[in-house]
């Protein structure tokens, strides 16, 4: 593409984007296409010759913007919302012009450096300790993957040049909350998802430190190899906290890694009076936090931090003859070595902008306004006698549901598959709405049956007290006029 025209269409681009995050809470969340309907809508095979700009964009307008769940929507309240904010978008913008690999320092010198830099300034903020480094991935998924290979080379250092067979079967040990990432990254690795040994949690879900040294005796006798240990600080279902500390202490005994999985409540430990979000986890052997969730940096953006980042070689590091570099440069860290991706994006760069744009104390101000946004939504629910707080709330996530009018054949005659369905259909005509979307989870503590609960998670940085109260009016408009399961028509 000539120079001027680059120019003149890049201009559109950046009109479209401005435009699209002023006017972003006038679309509806959740994308109203049907599956399939994008795929109909667009041709079978290439064109033949080139296309038009202005075309291309004409069909991004028609086809992308209706067909997408907007995540930067303010309204956006399920999973964990991401934020592509202003500073992260001119980031990202600049590390597609420059197109850099990253996986030697030679070919990306400022890539690995500012990774490097970015990374030792989020170790601080988080109150590591030094000796922390590792690198960026895109999600938590493929960090934990990274975290746990290290682990499995650690106990069982032959396993790399002859594989696991022969040696006892391996275990890593989640609490039953622990995302389901663990449990693929165990099957990835060799051990099976049999390798998963799932620890209980208390009433506030949080895994039972107790019960996972009894576990790891356990298996110890049995013949079996405990490899790993994954502890969350935020899981996905109600943000709840694992007593790290009391966890570390059970791993340092053991001898077994220590993996602390705080993708979204790790950069709460930024904000003053919650430093305990992550009391323990300067004893842990790997940590994981995504700034494609709570630092505001448009995804994928996911930090990796090892105490000792020479493990992650050791489970990784293997060069071509086309990849030896010369003496000068032995000593430089070449990022390819501790991960299995040779590509590597310039990740970093739109870190580096969105840490620098915020500062340390304006991430915490946003941080902390979330948490207060989350606190209010719960008192709302607990103020209202037809709703109930289903978790302790710790940071921006409420897990609640409707639980029927109270006093009028309520809750004591409401069959437990009753209440699921009426909350799963109010979730459904909520996000049906356009203004909001929430997601959903089962909580399952011991001896109950499942419950469906609603989840609320404030994250994006475009969220204000007016889009939580749109969100429990929309709620409140939707809630049955009596028993669950005798007015099904009013969902």
């Amino acid at each position: 593409m000539p120079i001027d025209e680059f120019r003149r269409h890049a201009g559109a681009v950046v009109d479209r984007i401005a435009d699209y995050l002023a006017d972003v809470g006038e679309l509806p969340v959740l994308s109203r296409v049907r599956p399939g309907d994008i795929r109909a809508r667009v041709p079978a095979a290439m064109p033949e010759e080139g296309e038009s700009m202005e075309d291309i964009l004409a069909d991004f307008d028609r086809l992308v913007v209706p067909g997408t769940t907007h995540w930067n929507h303010p309204g956006f309240f399920g999973y964990f919302a991401v934020t592509g904010s202003g500073p992260g978008i001119l980031g990202e913008m600049l590390t597609a012009a420059l197109n850099v690999n990253a996986m030697l320092w030679r070919t990306g010198p400022a890539a690995t450096e500012l990774e490097e830099a970015c990374l030792d300034w989020i170790r601080r903020a988080l109150g590591l300790p030094e000796g922390f480094a590792g690198e960026i991935t895109d999600t938590a998924s493929t960090s934990t993957l990274y975290a746990l290979a290290a682990a499995r080379d650690a106990a069982f250092p032959a396993a790399r040049a002859d594989g696991l067979a022969g040696l006892p079967p391996g275990r890593v040990y989640c609490s039953t909350e622990t995302h389901s990432a663990a449990h693929k990254s165990v099957a990835t690795l060799g051990m099976g998802y049999g390798g998963v040994r799932h620890i209980p949690v208390d009433g506030a879900f949080r895994m039972d430190a107790r019960a996972l040294a009894a576990a790891i005796r356990e298996d110890r006798q049995g013949g079996l190899m405990p490899v790993a240990v994954v502890a969350t600080t935020g899981t996905t279902g109600t943000a709840a906290i694992d007593p790290v500390r009391a966890i570390a202490e059970v791993c340092a005994g053991e001898g077994v890694w220590l993996h602390v999985d705080g993708a979204y409540g790790g950069p709460a430990a930024m904000v003053p009076g919650y430093e305990w979000v992550l009391d323990g986890a300067e004893l842990a052997d790997s940590i994981v936090v995504n700034p494609h969730k709570w630092l505001f940096v448009p995804i994928d953006c996911s930090v990796l931090l090892v105490k000792d980042r020479a493990r992650l070689a050791r489970a990784f590091s293997s060069t071509a003859s086309f990849l030896t570099v010369p003496e000068p440069e032995t000593r430089a860290t070449n990022l390819m070595d501790y991960g299995l991706a040779l590509g590597r994006r310039f990740r970093a760069l739109k870190l580096w902008f969105v840490l620098r744009y915020f500062g340390a104390n304006g991430i915490a101000e946003r941080i902390a306004e979330h948490i207060r946004l989350a606190s209010l939504f719960e008192a709302w629910v607990r103020d209202s006698e037809e709703w109930e707080v289903l978790a302790p709330r710790h940071l921006s996530l409420v897990a609640f549901r409707w639980r029927g009018p109270v006093g009028r054949a309520a809750l004591p005659a409401t069959s437990p598959h009753d209440l699921n369905e009426a909350n799963e259909r109010i979730l459904e005509r909520v996000n049906a709405g356009g203004e909001v979307f929430l997601s959903h989870t089962l909580l399952r503590r011991p001896g109950d049956e499942p419950v469906y609960a609603l989840r609320l998670a404030v994250g994006n940085l475009r969220t204000t007290e007016e889009h939580v109260r749109k969100a429990w009016e929309a709620l409140r408009r939707l809630e049955p006029p009596g028993p669950p399961g005798r007015h099904e028509e009013n969902l």
